[in-house]
């Protein structure tokens, strides 16, 4: 009977799976075998993860309810029942959250002396009044309470933005926010934001017994409440917060003018629809009642919070000073051995291609390669794709620099990158005011793919140099995220190059790629071939064998094809951080597939494609994930690894992640994700163990390096040797 791939039953749901990566993530924080602080920074993670998915993900579901939507996902599920599913379990997720917070966390945190302020009650007669000082000279000054009445509606509470809701009863002889006419209107309402220009998180004497002390805003402003309303009584005061739809959409066919459109879209950003609204969970009734009905919130989008709101403002103590042995040894990237004190990365580049494995790597041989072509009057042009970029970035100095300096620099800068808009709104007219060609991305398209192209005149002609990579060109996180990149000056993968930024800036695409693999017109087909011989392979009984490592699997196209070369009998390994839909362990369909997901301090980030190709085999590396969005609706590329070196370095990576049973999940039939048994098993972290073997490598190319230097003898030296030692002759 032939198996129909496409079958819902065959497929998890991607907003399902994304909540179960999150997940993964928890348990780092839950692991008391991590450092303290670590595992603070990772609660934080993953309640800044919860926040942009409720933004964008279930927003976007709300708008396919509003629409009528009727649709089914791959996995036959309706938006209606996703935002059902989504709901139980973001809640016990959160409700997990706190559990860990509050009983474990929290404690922890007590025994190395750090306390935290639970209510405003707790503190002893220092701290109150350290904090009434506190409020009076930092606090109040800023502060603009609203009143909700008959004249005064409830205010747009921004997206994000933490508040004080209180409920408020005039006194006898006072003057009310309005005249009351019955004893029904003698209770009011105002609302009062907590003020985001103030740290959060507010360091005051520590208690007996503590070295360290901190107490919210929030909880400074409620003790100190009744200054900010004279003539009431407050009965009760509780903060909360709102998310907002912040899924941008706009028609980029009728927008005029791009940039314009998008700083206007990010203005409307503030005030989309409220998706969640986070409370307390001891808040008084009508208070609740009348958030939900001035905010026009369901009751099953309110989430009802046992400790403090946003648990984003526990990563701020993670920096803390004195408590260096509360978090992992900062690790300092190595610099790839063939680029040890080298200052001419060109004639390097000349020698072969270069490998970089980052975070283990330095990224800076990146930034050194802009800057020195800046400099370097032989280069012509310089074209580069920046999708997101750090805060002071030192690749966009270079590239006004070039600029500056008579290159023809071409940028592309995607305006369209989630939550960084506005930040490469700035770059982008910083480039244009010195001088560069600045492309805003494709109509239609989000441009993510990763690359430079440097253009130099030569003795024997016009040389390509080319870098492409897996991650962003951003000096910031490529201290965080694992990505690789490649330095190449194949005169092929030069010319594929230039087609790309030919492509971006408005021609017609080539009539034939030599060596890129580009989206959307491309890539899916590619890689049906490529799953397609393994599968031929397979049948003709041969050995057959995929090895890919991405963020997310969520395409149905290729899930499809994954199921049919395991029944077909190619083994297949896939390295998946984030979402997976598909499922293993289907008998006939998904048997030889395994699937793992590795969470560590490090974020994966790296997207590697393994082919066995019969025992010719291929690697790939890219900008892409195996998801619609990727495959289909942006400019991505994939390129090959070609380099034996570099194979065998892209292969070593791979196999390493394979055996990781530290810090590796792995997906059960039933969708759930277990850690391997270690017990009889050599230990191996992937993370380590690549820190450990760049330390390594590094400190052997140095050794090699002072093994080849050539030290002269001068006459004084033999003089000298001669008089200590006789000549063994």
């Amino acid at each position: 009977m032939k198996v129909e791939y496409d079958d819902a039953k065959y497929y998890y749901n991607r907003e399902l799976s994304w909540l179960r990566f999150n997940t993964r993530i928890l348990n780092e924080a839950r692991d008391k075998s991590i450092p303290l602080l670590e595992r603070l920074k990772f609660l934080g993670i993953t309640a800044s993860n919860l926040d942009e998915f409720f933004m964008v993900r279930v927003a976007s579901l709300k708008d396919m309810v509003h629409a009528d939507y009727k649709k089914c996902d791959i996995s036959g599920l309706t938006a209606t029942e996703q935002l059902e599913a989504i709901n139980k379990e973001a809640k016990e997720f959160v409700s997990t959250q706190y559990s860990t917070y509050n009983r474990s966390l929290k404690p922890a945190l007590k025994k190395q002396g750090i306390q935290l302020i639970d209510a405003y009650e707790d503190l002893t007669e220092e701290q109150g009044s350290f904090v009434d000082h506190y409020f009076q000279e930092n606090v109040y000054p800023v502060l603009t309470p609203m009143a909700v009445d008959a004249s005064r509606p409830f205010p747009l509470i921004q997206n994000k933005t933490l508040n004080i809701v209180s409920l408020l009863r005039t006194r006898k002889g006072g003057a009310g926010l309005h005249k009351s006419k019955s004893k029904k209107q003698e209770l009011e309402f105002a609302t009062i934001q907590v003020p985001s220009v103030l740290p959060r998180l507010v360091p005051i004497p520590p208690a007996d017994g503590y070295q360290s002390a901190f107490i919210l805003l929030e909880q400074i402003m409620e003790k100190n409440i009744d200054v900010l309303y004279l003539n009431y009584d407050v009965i009760c005061s509780y903060p909360y917060r709102v998310m907002r739809n912040a899924d941008l959409s706009f028609d980029e066919d009728d927008a005029a003018d791009l940039l314009k459109e998008i700083e206007k879209q990010l203005k409307k950003r503030q005030w989309g629809e409220v998706i969640r609204l986070e409370v307390e969970e001891t808040i008084d009734k009508r208070l609740l009642r009348l958030l939900k009905e001035n905010l026009h919130v369901k009751s099953e989008d309110v989430f009802s919070i046992n400790g403090p709101i946003d648990l984003t403002v526990l990563s701020k103590l993670f920096g803390l000073h004195g408590y260096d042995h509360l978090r992992y040894e900062p690790y300092e990237p190595k610099t790839n051995g063939r680029l040890l004190n080298k200052k001419d990365l060109f004639s390097e580049l000349r020698k072969g291609d270069i490998f970089l494995h980052h975070p283990y790597e330095s990224f800076e041989p990146v930034v050194n390669l802009i800057r020195q072509a800046a400099e370097d009057p032989d280069v012509l042009a310089i074209k580069q794709t920046l999708y997101r970029v750090s805060g002071n970035s030192p690749i966009i100095a270079a590239l006004a620099r070039a600029a500056e300096n008579g290159k023809q620099v071409t940028v592309l800068v995607e305006l369209k990158a989630r939550f960084d808009e506005e930040n490469n709104i700035v770059w982008a007219k910083k480039l244009e005011k010195a001088g560069c060609h600045v492309i805003y991305g494709i109509v239609g398209l989000k441009t993510h793919c990763k690359i430079a192209l440097i253009v130099r005149r030569e003795e024997d002609g016009i040389k390509r140099y080319v870098h492409l990579g897996t991650g962003n060109y951003n000096d910031s996180t490529a201290k965080l995220y694992t990505d690789c990149g490649l330095f190449t000056c194949s005169e092929a993968i030069g010319e594929d190059a230039t087609a790309v930024f030919n492509m971006l800036s408005g021609y017609s695409e080539p009539k034939q790629w030599h060596k890129l693999i580009v989206a959307p017109i491309w890539m899916r087909k590619k890689f049906y071939a490529l799953i397609d011989r393994e599968i031929t392979h397979a049948k003709n009984g041969q050995d057959a064998q995929i090895i890919a490592k991405m963020n997310s699997l969520c395409d149905k196209g290729i899930i499809s094809k994954l199921y049919e070369a395991s029944a077909a009998g190619v083994q297949i390994q896939l390295i998946v951080r984030g979402i997976c839909c598909l499922k293993v362990g289907i008998p006939g369909v998904s048997d030889n597939i395994q699937v793992s997901s590795i969470v560590g301090n490090f974020l994966e980030h790296s997207r590697m494609f393994y082919f066995y190709n019969g025992g010719a085999e291929e690697v790939y590396m890219g900008s892409a994930d195996w998801m619609p969005r990727n495959l289909d609706k942006r400019v991505e590329i994939i390129f090959p690894v070609e380099d034996a070196r570099c194979i065998a370095k892209a292969k070593h990576i791979l196999d390493i992640q394979l055996q990781d049973n530290l810090k590796a999940y792995y997906l059960k039939k039933d969708g759930s994700y277990v850690r391997l048994d270690k017990r009889g098993k050599k230990l191996c972290s992937a993370q380590k163990t690549f820190a450990m073997e760049s330390s390594k490598n590094t400190l052997e190319a140095r050794d090699e390096r002072s093994r080849r230097i050539f030290t002269p003898i001068f006459a004084a030296d033999i003089e000298s040797s001669n008089r200590t030692e006789p000549d063994e002759e």
